[in-house]
């Protein structure tokens, strides 16, 4: 494992990265794992990337939302080529383990070196979508790449609904060809991918005042992953299997949900959820068997997909407490079991390849008091209060079919709505279209074959990307991601490939040069 070490003549510490190649790109990654950049707190990597073109002269624009482009005119001889958009974002999602001391709001990353791969330690990496800006970035400043006219955008809040590239102004850019660098397998050439949506569904619960034992019960040692890249592999998913026990225990219990929280992201498999849960003392000992009954069920279906789920039950103590009514709970239990979630359906023309699904990413309760009116009750006079709670549950909805995407949203507003709650659909992007025609895909293909004595794979993926949105507005935009080899992005297990990161930045620099 390599850490920062200080330079015995100069006393300054060097990166952790500092003695990797190519050197350009991996010191600009790792300035960027120093600031804090999680989705929604984008403000201070939006002002490192505008200070970046401002010291270098180069012509940029900052929007409103912090969304970033920089332009660096074609160096001589390239003035004629048609112009090369880059593409990528700017946040990740910051998660990170029960145990890590990391405030991801305000500190950078741990970043190590294992062997051939870059991770952070206890924490995700933001690999995802660091990379592309530390790409663009040592283009920008080599002095010596020769290249066409260079249009870098880089986007804001990619991973929570892509709302940077639905509101960017592209109408200043030239180019109508686009390199998106959001990618995680090197060597395969992507041409369209699905288009998405999340979902909010909101279950309003009453609360009660009521004694007993309060029980925190977690579903966790799950693998978890990226919902449009992994979804396929059926692994376990915290949230659902939380709303399985609480079905279970509502069959045979009188149980109040006091708290919720699982998930950290829409867009990210949950790996854990916890809750607490109020039940009558001489209950305790049912409670106990039906948690390792159900959890015995699940290490039998997940033996080979997610063998490390675990479901635990703690007995924090009694009391009295404001817990949701036993009769809200179960309908809170029935939404749950009633929910879909996964894989919907597989494309009839690309074997393999997700056509529509959905993940219940995030899962939490929240408490809230109202005011009731009571003037028109006999005796009665003024208002009164009343605790009340809802239950939100957050989905990523995909499909590459528009229809079929709609159709699922329509699921769970019906579901929802039976259940007696409401939804709410944000972050809709349609889309990216495969192009028959490709100039810029037959040059990179052709490319790839001369340098690797191989053709690369040309493939759709279920994941979205901001291809899709920045099409709508680009008129005739031709356009291929590719990227770096990547593991388990979104997870604290993430991380980057040394060898395919230079293997891809070669590529990228012959690209430039490569004249039509």
């Amino acid at each position: 494992m390599h850490r920062a070490l200080r330079n015995a003549q100069t006393g300054i510490y060097m990166g952790v990265l500092s003695n990797l190649e190519p050197q350009n790109v991996f010191h600009f990654f790792e300035e960027i794992t120093k600031i804090p950049h999680g989705s929604g707190n984008i403000g201070q990597i939006s002002d490192y990337l505008a200070g970046f073109a401002r010291d270098r002269g180069l012509f940029y624009m900052q929007d409103p939302l912090k969304n970033v482009i920089i332009v660096k005119e074609a160096t001589p001889g390239y003035e004629k080529e048609p112009p090369l958009i880059l593409q990528g974002h700017m946040d990740m999602v910051a998660v990170k383990k029960p145990d890590c001391t990391i405030d991801m709001e305000k500190e950078g990353l741990r970043v190590a070196v294992r062997g051939d791969e870059i991770y952070a330690e206890g924490t995700s990496l933001g690999g995802d979508d660091g990379i592309a800006v530390a790409y663009s970035l040592a283009l920008l400043d080599s002095d010596t790449i020769r290249h066409p006219r260079l249009e870098v955008i880089i986007t804001v809040d990619e991973e929570v609904g892509m709302d940077g590239a639905r509101g960017i102004d592209l109408s200043m850019l030239q180019g109508s060809r686009m390199v998106n660098l959001d990618s995680e397998e090197e060597g395969i050439f992507l041409t369209s991918c699905a288009g998405g949506a999340r979902v909010k569904c909101n279950l309003p619960l009453v609360l009660t005042e009521r004694t007993g034992t309060v029980m925190e019960v977690t579903a966790g040692g799950l693998l978890g992953g990226h919902s449009g890249g992994e979804i396929h592999k059926e692994r376990g998913n915290s949230n659902l299997i939380f709303g399985r026990l609480l079905y279970r225990l509502t069959e045979k219990l009188t149980v109040g949900i006091l708290q919720v929280q699982g998930g950290l992201a829409d867009n990210a498999i949950p790996r854990e959820t916890r809750a607490q849960l109020v039940i009558d003392e001489r209950d305790s000992a049912l409670f106990a068997e039906i948690v390792d009954a159900v959890e015995a069920e699940l290490k039998g279906e997940l033996a080979t997909k997610d063998p490390g789920i675990t479901l635990k039950a703690v007995k924090q103590g009694q009391g009295s407490c404001f817990c949701v009514t036993s009769g809200d709970t179960r309908r809170a239990a029935a939404f749950l079991m009633a929910l879909p979630c996964g894989v919907q359906g597989m494309s009839a023309d690309v074997h393999g390849l997700v056509e529509t699904s959905l993940n219940l990413g995030i899962l939490k309760m929240e408490k809230k008091t109202v005011h009731i009116e009571e003037e028109d009750l006999p005796g009665a006079d003024g208002t009164r209060q009343q605790e009340r709670a809802n239950l939100l549950a957050e989905f990523s909805v995909r499909s590459s079919v528009e229809s079929a995407k709609h159709a699922l949203i329509a699921k769970l507003k019906a579901v929802t709505m039976l259940s007696g709650g409401s939804n709410m659909v944000t972050g809709d992007y349609p889309g990216w279209k495969y192009r028959k025609d490709s100039p810029l895909r037959d040059k990179m293909t052709a490319l790839y074959e001369k340098m690797y004595g191989k053709k690369p794979k040309v493939e759709a993926i279920h994941a979205g990307l901001e291809c899709g949105i920045l099409g709508s507005k680009l008129r005739d935009l031709d356009c291929v991601s590719i990227g770096p080899n990547m593991k388990a992005i979104h997870t604290t297990e993430e991380s980057l490939d040394i060898s395919s990161t230079s293997r891809v930045w070669e590529f990228l620099v012959r690209l430039l040069e490569e004249k039509d």
